[in-house]
Order: C-alpha cells, then sequence, then structure tokens
C-alpha cells in the first residue's frame, strides 16, 4: 500500500494501471509523451508520436466487451463504435475515477533501469524529459507498469523489394494514412490483408481510379481485370501469401460476432470435442458466407491460428470487381510494381499495411531484448523471467480475440497485488518450463513479431481471476442465482464477471451483467416497442 508505481502511457491499457493503483492504494504517476489521452485510439490529423487510427476506424469490438469491468458503455453508444465513441469513453473513465490529476503529459520517458538498490528494494530509476521544455530528470520508483502499447514503430518491409529506391510514387504506412484524400484518381497498391489493411483499401476503392491491395498471402487472378481497367472501374487488388480468414462483424440474428463466441458455453464445448471437429465446423460456417477457397484466401491454417481479418465489406467489393486479389509484391519499377506471378501494374502510392513491432526503447536489452525476445521470456504476457523482482510488468502486452481494455485491466489487478506483497512467485524452474510451455502454445498461432502473445481471451482472463481471487464460481451460481448463472454462460463473458466477488467486488457487477444484453439492443431500436 502506498507504492509509487510509474505507469508508461496513457491509453486504454494505461488508463486501466491507473485506475487499478488507486483502488489499491498505490500512488501511480503517469507519464505520456503527448498532450492527451487515448493513445492509438486518439485520431489526428497531422502525424504524432506513436500510431493513429484512420478517420474511418471502428472497432471490431463489441462496446460490452469493450467496457471496462466496472464501468459499463453508454446503452446509446453503437455496438460497434466509431473512434470517436472510443475516446470519448476513455475520456469518460478518466473523468470519473479522477485518473487525469495523476497523468504528466509532454513527458517522455528516456530510460528505466534498475537503481541502485535494486537488490535489495526492487526500485527504478526513470530518467524522464519535458518534450516542450527539454528538461530532464531522474526519479525513482517502486513499481513500474509499462504500458506503451504494441503500435508504436511501424514494421516497414520496404527494404525487403528490390527496386523501391527507384520508384518514382510514392510509399508510405498505414500508420500515416488518414482518409482518402489525396489517394483521388491514382493507382494504389495496399500491402497487406489484416484489418487495416482491407479497410484502408474497402475505403479507397470507392475513389481510387484502380487500388491494388497486397497482402502475402495466396495468388488469384480474375480474368476480368483488363475489362475492369478499359472501364475504369475502381479496382482493389489483394494478394496474399498464405491467406486469411473473413469473419463478419454481424453474427446470429443480426448479434455482434463476440456475443455468440467469446462464451463459456463456446470453451466447455471446445475442450470437449476433437480440436479437429470444432475446426472444421467453423471453417465450415465461414466458407458458407464466402468460400475462401473461391475468393482465393483460404490459408493453411485454421481460423483461430491467426488474428482473425473482421470485415463485412469485403467480399462485396470483390463481387463487384471494386477489389481483385494479387500475388505478394516482388520488386519495384520506376512507375510500377511486379509481382510474383510476373503481372506488373502501373501504380503512383504504395500502402504497406504491415503491421508493427515491439518496441521499449527505454529498457535495457538486458531485461527485454526485442531483437531476440520470444512469448517464452515473458511470462504470461507481464513479467520478464530475468528480473530479479516482480516490480516491472508489461501492461497490455497481449493479443486475443478481444479487446485489450478488460484484459489490461485485470493484469494491473495481478501486478498490483505482487507489487503489495500479497500474491508472491519466484522464477523457480517451474515458472520458467510455465514459461517454455506458453511458447510453445504460442507458436501455433501466427504473428507479425515473436514477442506477440496470443492468448484466448477467457482462460487467460479466468487465469488472472484465479490468481487474484475474483473468479466467479459459476457451478455455486447455478444453484444459487440461476439467471445470473445462465447469462454468465450463454451470454459473451464481459469484465463485469470478474468484479462479482473477491477483491475489488463491485456492487454494481450483477446488474451489468444482467442488463448488458439490453444495452446492446438498445441502438438498434427505433419503433415503439407495441410496433415491435
Amino acid at each position: 500500500s502506498g507504492k509509487r508505481t510509474a505507469v508508461i502511457g496513457c491509453g486504454a491499457s494505461g488508463l486501466a494501471a491507473i485506475k487499478v493503483c488507486l483502488e489499491d492504494g498505490m500512488e501511480p504517476i503517469c507519464f505520456e509523451k503527448n498532450h492527451d489521452i487515448g493513445g492509438l485510439w486518439r485520431f489526428e490529423e497531422s502525424k504524432k508520436n506513436g500510431a493513429t487510427v484512420y478517420r474511418s476506424t471502428h472497432v471490431n469490438t463489441s462496446k460490452e466487451m469493450m467496457s471496462y469491468s466496472d464501468f459499463p458503455q453508454p446503452k446509446e453508444f453503437p455496438n460497434y463504435m466509431h473512434n470517436s465513441y472510443v475516446l470519448k469513453y476513455y475520456r469518460m473513465y478518466a473523468e470519473r475515477f479522477g485518473l487525469l490529476k495523476h497523468i504528466q503529459f509532454h513527458t517522455e520517458v528516456l530510460s528505466c533501469d534498475y537503481a541502485e538498490d535494486y537488490s535489495q528494494t526492487g526500485n527504478w530509476e526513470l530518467k524522464v524529459k519535458n518534450t516542450k521544455t527539454g528538461e530532464e530528470r531522474s526519479e525513482i520508483f517502486n513499481a513500474v507498469m509499462v504500458a506503451v502499447g504494441h503500435h508504436a514503430v511501424p514494421n516497414f518491409p520496404v527494404s525487403d523489394f528490390p527496386g523501391s529506391d527507384k520508384f518514382k510514387g510514392s510509399i508510405t504506412h498505414s500508420t500515416d494514412y488518414r482518409d482518402f484524400k489525396g489517394y483521388e484518381d491514382k493507382n494504389v497498391v495496399v500491402v497487406g490483408m489484416g484489418n487495416s489493411g482491407a479497410d484502408i483499401a474497402i475505403e479507397l476503392s470507392w475513389h481510387c481510379d484502380k487500388v491494388r491491395e497486397t497482402t502475402d498471402t495466396c495468388c488469384f487472378r480474375q480474368p476480368s481485370i483488363e475489362l475492369l481497367q478499359f472501364f475504369n472501374f475502381p479496382q482493389v487488388f489483394l494478394s496474399t501469401r498464405k491467406g486469411s480468414w473473413v469473419f463478419s462483424r454481424v453474427s446470429h440474428c443480426g448479434y455482434p460476432l463476440d456475443w455468440g463466441f467469446i462464451t463459456r458455453y463456446h470453451v466447455l464445448r471446445n475442450s470437449i470435442l476433437p480440436e479437429s471437429y470444432t475446426r472444421g465446423e467453423l471453417e465450415t460456417a465461414l466458407n458458407s458466407r464466402i468460400d475462401h477457397a473461391n475468393y482465393g484466401i483460404k490459408p493453411d491454417h485454421g481460423p483461430l491460428n491467426q488474428h482473425p481479418l473482421i470485415t463485412d465489406a469485403l467480399p462485396d467489393r470483390i463481387l463487384n470487381g471494386a477489389v481483385t486479389m494479387k500475388p505478394n509484391l516482388q520488386r519495384f519499377k520506376e512507375n510500377s510494381v511486379v509481382f510474383v506471378d510476373g503481372t506488373e501494374e502501373k501504380v503512383d502510392v504504395v500502402v504497406f499495411a504491415t503491421g508493427y513491432v515491439f518496441s521499449f526503447p527505454f529498457l535495457k536489452d538486458s531485461l527485454i531484448n526485442v531483437s531476440r525476445c520470444t512469448s517464452s521470456d515473458v511470462y504470461k504476457g507481464m513479467w520478464p523471467l530475468s528480473q530479479k523482482h516482480n516490480t516491472l510488468a508489461l501492461i497490455g502486452h497481449v493479443q486475443a480475440l478481444a479487446t485489450v481494455n478488460p484484459l489490461a485491466e485485470m493484469q494491473s489487478r495481478w501486478a498490483t497485488r505482487i507489487f503489495r506483497g500479497l500474491l508472491r512467485y519466484t522464477m523457480v524452474p517451474k515458472i520458467i518450463n510455465r514459461g517454455a510451455k506458453d511458447h510453445k502454445n504460442n507458436s501455433k498461432t501466427r504473428s507479425y513479431h515473436r514477442l506477440i502473445f496470443q492468448v484466448e481471451h477467457i482462460p487467460y482472463m479466468d487465469f488472472l481471476a484465479t490468481q487474484i481471487g475474483c473468479k466467479p464460481n459459476l457451478l455455486r451460481l447455478f444453484f444459487t442465482d440461476f439467471p445470473l448463472a445462465k447469462k454468465m454462460f450463454y451470454e459473451f463473458c464481459t469484465g463485469y464477471q470478474y468484479r462479482l466477488v473477491g477483491p475489488g467486488k463491485w456492487a454494481g457487477a450483477r446488474e451489468a451483467i444482467m442488463t448488458q444484453r439490453e444495452r446492446m439492443l438498445y441502438p438498434l431500436k427505433c419503433l415503439p416497442q407495441n410496433q415491435q
């Protein structure tokens, strides 16, 4: 209690970390190098330090799954929110819990190193800089929570393609993309079939002369390309080395995807049935919407072995001829690009939507060497195994089908209990072996960086809740509160479930769970109840 804790970054993860520190009686001081909260989700027209969403970005996770565990989203908010709603929610959260007064804006962390007495105390020395005045200073902290996210440094592999230095057009990264303005009447190639690449290509396909999206999956060639070019129809060329499974935001009965997908029922069912059966079942369901082989995007891995591509518009744009598949880039020429199938297209702009890489420039390589570390070196995606004392934690550096908000909050709740000495674990062989096992499981998934810790949302949240002591006993609830147990089992697993019992118990948790369906449906209804 009262431990002085540094929180680096005040995006979604940093805000949760500050709030949890205050909740547990600690003294958080958050350092944010920009002028405002929100991190990635704060749209800015001009370039800023770190990544920003583009103007039209909407979330791929529904608002209930995106809510912090004791602060439900307003019922009036749409289920899939525009980035402006996301930022508004973060501002409401910060105001509700008084977080802003604990944040030092325009303050960059230059280094985070062991304090002189680290071996005895576990303390850290942070060197920070005021980005407006240039003033530098050092401070000592009892604990550190690193919440800078993994969207800071663009993965920009342009040098992998010969001839890029001779290309007369523009080569840019999706981190610099804001909207379609400036791309009108230009031939554009978008490299990368992730969620950003698909969204950008779809948006540009309405405005560009010819847009070609290239990812790194299997080759596909549409025979009508020349005809489309003749009539000058908008086009996107989408190419990929290994393909991608396409999920729809809209699920059964028009509910959000995660409503019937991220549930305890599905976790139990998938643990009982053979993996080959559940994988085949999901592939069949996805192919019933679009046959991935016919569309040239069927990958060689299962639907859940890679972060999914979630889009409703892409199949429609492909059918319209506005999006056309292309294989991976091979090389650049002065005014064109050549693909691996030998085809060549004249283009004006190439946009690399190839993701981001981890970067902790303020941490020593002896703690986390980003170029060599794997997920086995960071226990549960949080604790670097190289540290002697468990006084530095990574918050929000995991990836799941659901959003990072509830995950980062649960990580923070676990971290603060360890910082305060209420929970203990040491870097004994058992923990190191668990880290290796986690890495083995993690290696089954495809990610753009080997340090990415891929997790299954509910099992990971349940693990953290078990450590904290706030995991609900569903079997007991079945006999003592059946309506609540039924909702917790069949409806999406929101963070409210982890505020029912234990440390951090919230009196409003049960009501939040019982009314989450009503909040989901509220913005959809326009007719009076007696007319529906």
